[in-house]
């Protein structure tokens, strides 16, 4: 558990700072048209290295995968590294997906994390490795400043700073991987066929992507609302921040849920709170976003790890890697979609609008899975 929660810490310290980064450098170097490129680049290599990782795991276990995982993380961020140092945008997106590729593996943590426990206890084993994205979520853009600081140091332009941590970092991550328990996968055996249509997997994957879908969504368009509004860089920070702890600081409760009442109740209960965050955030001012969007962060987190916990309990072992692996692929393609999709919806009706889509998209799932939904 140690090195599984080292593994997922250093990984989203890396990449929060990474793609910050380099976002500020294809924003200056290209224009602002284009500084989303590191963000999508960051979530194909994720959705990427979730489905490789998730296909690899029963044949070559977790210490392998992991470690193989982390290793192109680190070449992945050397190589923005040395774009950050030249200021080219070809090897600073090429390095951020092949980041992506091992943030993909530390994903699926948190389902070889359940696997270490009995079933009554896999919400609180996931839950836990879930809140391991809050220490990156902090160190991540706390670590910007120093880390410029240092490298200005050297002579070097100061965004590379970021990049330098992400090395460390990802090198840190395989090194904790590195120390985790010898695995032998059983005997390959002869999957059924169409596991991820399966109403084990169907359920929680709809729910996941909608709550991806609806999270993503309003997030990404908060900070363009609150500095349309005359607020500054200040008030933006503090905001996220909220919402940064809804996401991750509260999993250990979410698991603990999930262990009680059941992963069905967990995720609907999600989805209630992902619906009552989009009221929020259109019917509040801007002074009662930090409500919404910590809201919209634990409604987000609930279905997170009650949808896991589901996939980790109700699957065969035969196909619950190349599940898992699938449905985290499909969740983090949804983010990609949502973040190009809300500033239409902006453009087009403003924050009411994205807010009013975001409840309708976690009120969905609520409608066709309540009625048949179970322990």
């Amino acid at each position: 558990m140690g090195a599984l929660f080292a593994g997922v810490a250093l990984l989203n310290t890396a990449m929060a700072g990474l793609t910050t980064a380099a976002t500020l450098i294809v924003a200056a170097g290209s224009g602002a048209a284009w500084s989303g490129l590191p963000s999508v680049a960051s979530v194909l290599g994720t959705a990427g290295g979730a489905l490789g990782a998730g296909l690899l795991l029963p044949v070559h276990g977790r210490r392998r995968v992991l470690v193989s995982g982390y290793g192109v993380a680190a070449l992945g961020a050397l190589t923005a590294f040395a774009g950050a140092l030249a200021t080219s945008v070809v090897p600073l997106l090429l390095g951020i997906l092949l980041a992506g590729v091992g943030n993909g593996g530390a994903q699926l943590s948190r389902y070889l994390a359940a696997d270490l426990y009995p079933p009554e206890r896999r919400g609180r084993a996931l839950g836990t490795v879930v809140w391991a994205g809050t220490v990156g979520a902090l160190a991540g853009p706390a670590l910007l400043a120093p880390a410029a600081g240092v490298v200005s140091g050297f002579g070097w332009p100061p965004l590379s700073g970021p990049a330098a941590v992400a090395v460390v970092a990802t090198a840190g991550a395989a090194l904790a991987a590195a120390v985790l328990p010898r695995d032998v996968p059983p005997p390959r055996m002869r999957a059924p066929r169409g596991p991820v249509r399966s109403p084990a997997v169907v359920r929680p994957l709809a729910a996941m992507v909608a709550a991806q879908l609806a999270m993503v969504a309003v997030m990404t368009m908060t900070p363009v609302q609150l500095q349309s509004h005359g607020h500054g860089l200040g008030t933006v920070g503090w905001v996220l921040s909220a919402h940064m702890i809804g996401m991750f600081a509260l999993a250990p409760l979410s698991g603990r849920i999930a262990d009680r009442w059941g992963p069905a109740v967990t995720v609907n209960a999600g989805l209630g709170v992902l619906a009552l965050a989009s009221a929020t955030a259109l019917a509040a001012h801007t002074g009662g976003l930090p409500v919404a969007l910590f809201l919209l962060g634990y409604g987000w987190n609930l279905v997170f790890v009650g949808g896991s916990a589901r996939l980790s309990r109700d699957l065969p072992p035969e196909t619950r890697s190349r599940a898992q692996g699938t449905v985290d692929a499909v969740v983090w393609s949804a983010s990609a979609l949502a973040g190009l999709g809300s500033g239409q919806l902006f453009a087009g009706g403003g924050y009411a609008l994205v807010a009013v889509v975001g409840g309708v998209l976690a009120l969905l799932p609520l409608a066709f899975l309540v009625p048949r939904a179970g322990r």
